[in-house]
């Protein structure tokens, strides 16, 4: 016996550091980094360790011992939260869904404006406490109580809990803002990457309730809005940039929808697009629509593989206005609050926000824009992690709570 655990001890770390030698020369051979970007090894060095602790959970998954969700939730869970002493936490429920206030400390004598907020992640990681830091910014930097959704994720729920629970976390709130001491005249809908297309979503499905008091703002941090066209310039430029790759947004998308992950790749070729439908959508999802500064040199024009019908039949339901708010009729779109939306340039997603802002103007919605040009995917979840934040990440904050102030 006393062979043994020196022995099994010897065969685990050997595993896991051979485990991380494959995620460092993955990682070399696929990912790619912009020669804009600042501080590329920090970069390298934060992809490699997400790249570990997925790759780890796809091995402890297949041995049927844990879900890869849950170790990203479990790693995720031991970060530290810091207080702000000049803002009031509160952690409490709207009705089944954890949420948690964030409030200046400082009295105020008239109604503070309100910031419901969804958080990114794709459904997977991110949590309450992994944005309680935004939470504390946001309320202190824009004096405004800060409502933060903690919504239901995988490996355990998949749509439409997501987009119900944010759902119905938004409408309770907007039916007690007298008590929560909230001038109904300034609500703020906000969201970053999934969560900024389930702002999309609710905000849509909310302009079929009139008795609820309006949202007069939706902000968009480098949303998804539909789940289509992956050919799109942003698509073939970024497919392999930190920290969402093609390959890691498709398995999101998947295991969020209960697409099987076999159907990626006629996903990715655009071999789930019927022509009929191509021919009705493609005046809002074709690249035509993003403007010519942002193609490149090597950005190739859509040419779809193959229709798959088989696989269509599986991934049918993304042509639903409900998961892909960029197809919704023009009647709806009309009818949305201002908009605020914030792309970065190098990430993979970039030109989902530049076809909304598109589909919003066409039908006289007022947009405000921001690019953050050495912006990447998730940038703005680093803005307070010292030493791991960057220039980008305090811009991208420091936009998103200058555009508040102003409400």
């Amino acid at each position: 016996m006393s062979v043994l655990w020196p022995a099994l001890l010897a065969g685990v770390s050997t595993f896991f550091l051979g485990l991380f030698v494959w995620v460092i020369v993955q990682h070399l051979l696929t990912v790619e980094i912009p020669s804009t970007l600042k501080h590329p090894a920090k970069l390298r060095f934060l992809h490699c360790i997400l790249l570990y602790l997925i790759t780890l959970g796809n091995i402890l998954e297949k041995l049927r011992i844990c879900s890869m969700p849950r170790v990203l939730q479990f790693v995720q869970d031991l970060i530290l939260i810091r207080k702000n002493p000049n803002v009031v936490v509160t952690d409490t429920h709207f009705g089944t869904v954890p949420v948690r206030l964030f409030k200046p400390k400082e009295a105020s004598s008239k109604y503070r404006r309100g910031i419901i907020f969804y958080h990114g992640g794709g459904a997977i990681f991110g949590s309450l406490d992994t944005y309680h830091g935004l939470g504390n910014f946001l309320a202190h930097e824009t004096d405004s109580l800060v409502l933060l959704v903690g919504y239901r994720k995988l490996p355990d729920y998949h749509h439409p809990v997501l987009v119900n629970d944010c759902l119905n976390a938004t409408i309770h709130f907007l039916k007690n803002l007298e008590i929560l001491g909230v001038d109904p005249s300034r609500v703020v809908l906000c969201g970053d990457s999934l969560g900024g297309w389930a702002v999309a979503t609710v905000t849509q499905v909310l302009t079929n309730m009139p008795n609820l008091p309006r949202i007069q703002t939706q902000v968009l941090i480098y949303p998804i809005l539909h789940f289509i066209n992956f050919q799109l310039p942003s698509y073939q430029q970024n497919k392999n940039v930190p920290f969402l790759t093609r390959d890691m947004l498709l398995m999101c998308i998947c295991k969020y929808l209960a697409i099987d992950l076999s159907w990626s790749d006629a996903m990715s070729t655009g071999a789930v697009i019927p022509l009929d439908k191509w021919k009705k959508y493609r005046k809002w999802l074709s690249y035509d629509n993003i403007p010519r500064r942002f193609w490149s040199q090597d950005t190739q024009p859509e040419v779809f593989g193959p229709f798959n019908e088989a696989a269509y039949l599986e991934t049918k339901h993304v042509w639903s206005a409900e998961i892909s708010p960029l197809l919704a009729d023009d009647r709806i779109i009309a009818q949305l609050p201002k908009t605020f939306l914030v792309s970065c340039e190098h990430d993979i997603l970039r030109d989902d926000a530049l076809l909304y802002k598109k589909r919003l103007e066409d039908q006289g919605v007022p947009v405000s824009w921001y690019h953050a040009e050495d912006g990447f995917h998730a940038c703005i979840n680093l803005f307070d992690k010292q030493p791991f934040s960057f220039p980008c990440s305090m811009k991208v904050a420091n936009a998103v709570a200058c555009y508040i102030k102003d409400i």
